[in-house]
């Protein structure tokens, strides 16, 4: 799309998906067996004719930059198209990021060398399919100065966690609060509020002066859902809602925000249904990733075998490189080159690449982290006093959760 530069800013700790975010930044965290978070919102770009990326790091970024070299640089800089990582430089100052604005406004440099009308800023670590093009010929179209994408949320939903817009009737901003402890509802319906998704578009021009001003005020944050967006509607600039449109085609629009243990599993788990709430089998709209070299997977041992051996995986996700032998497998996601050995047990869980679950184990709504070896015999979220006892991490919803690499030996 002519004229659009993309920020993607990927550079956020997610402290609450710990211990997933441990070796990893959020965006990076694998997601639905063979795919990262992040491949989603490139793949929105990719989809939506937008090849000027640009892809802002900043917190344990190895796993991430290794990731996007292997699996998104097809893209070449002599048609003027790329995805390309922007670690931070210190250019202007010696600080990191100190916000999302201040992450852009410390790019600024590499934002004027490509010339764009548009700056397209969007968050690296939601899980949803969304035509960007659409909402950059919305912003075109109403001369805005900003637009930013939104998303009806109950009030419940949006407390203290996303920003709540509100709008009058020709959908110009009138209101932005962000996280807000009591957000006001939509006029029409008390229960529902409209949430800021973390996507703006920008006419380069009026971005530029925002952030230099909000980046000369000390006290502020330098975020644009706390400080930019607020101080553009309280100028009365032209700042408008773009309400999401779904490229799922499904009912019931699908967007989420996978920032909690809680919310990553029922995701992943959302994708093991019959009818999967998010639709990875579209060929209209397709998420691209990196694969890995890894053969097909396999299922071994019949019903007849010696012993009553079988493998078998029901309703679940077996990714490239699996092996189910002899164990059974009920409403799961096996990330490439899991190992299910015989007699074994895996069940509503969430298995990361390279685990290995030892004969007569059983596993019950987990989520594995990659290359651990779960000995014969273990169990883990069949009893979770005896799995707080051993210091795993079980979630409020009961989801017991073991780093990577974790010497589970040592428990026997």
């Amino acid at each position: 799309m002519h004229g659009v530069l993309v920020m993607i800013l990927a550079g956020g700790k997610g402290s609450r998906l710990d211990p997933l975010t441990r070796d990893r930044a959020k965006p990076a965290v694998p997601f639905g067996g063979i795919y990262r978070i992040v491949d989603f919102t490139l793949s929105n770009c990719i989809n939506s004719g937008l090849r000027r990326i640009y892809v802002l790091t900043q917190y344990k970024t190895a796993s991430l930059d290794r990731h996007l070299g292997m699996g998104w640089r097809f893209l070449s800089r002599e048609v003027g198209e790329f995805v390309e990582v922007l670690a931070p430089q210190q250019r202007i100052d010696e600080h990191w990021y100190k916000g999302t604005a201040d992450a852009i406004y410390q790019n600024i440099y590499s934002i004027e060398k490509e010339e764009p009308q548009n700056v397209l800023i969007l968050a690296g670590d939601h899980i949803y399919k969304m035509n960007y093009a659409k909402m950059i010929d919305y912003h075109r179209a109403m001369n805005a100065d900003c637009t930013v994408g939104c998303i009806p949320a109950s009030v419940a939903d949006a407390r203290g966690s996303f920003g709540v817009i509100e709008i009058d009737h020709e959908q110009r901003v009138v209101g932005f609060e962000e996280k807000p402890q009591e957000p006001k509802p939509m006029p029409n319906d008390p229960h529902q509020c409209l949430a800021s998704m973390g996507i703006y578009v920008f006419t380069v021009p009026l971005m530029f002066e925002q952030l230099y001003v909000d980046a000369g005020r000390p006290q502020s944050q330098h975020d644009f859902g706390r400080n930019i967006i607020p101080e553009m509607v309280a100028k009365q600039l032209s700042v408008y809602a773009y309400p999401f449109l779904d490229e799922n085609r499904k009912q019931a629009l699908y967007w989420r925000d996978v920032g909690t243990l809680d919310a990553y599993y029922q995701a992943n788990m959302d994708l093991v249904g019959v009818e999967p709430l998010l639709n990875l089998y579209d060929q209209v709209w397709p998420i691209r990733t990196y694969q890995p070299q890894y053969p097909p997977p396999k299922f071994v041992f019949a019903e007849d075998t010696p012993g009553g051996r079988r493998g078998t995986a029901l309703d679940s996700t077996v990714s490239q490189g699996c092996i189910v032998s002899g164990g059974s497998v009920i409403r799961s996601i096996l990330s490439p080159g899991v190992r299910i050995n015989s007699f074994s047990h895996v069940e509503d869980s969430i298995l990361l690449e390279g685990v290995n679950v030892g004969r007569h184990a059983k596993v019950r709504r987990a989520i594995i982290d990659k290359d651990v070896k779960i000995p014969p015999g273990f169990q883990i979220g069949m009893n979770l006093d005896w799995d707080r006892e051993r210091h795993f991490i079980v979630t409020e919803g009961g989801v017991v959760v073991i780093a990577k690499d974790e010497a589970l030996e040592r428990f026997q």
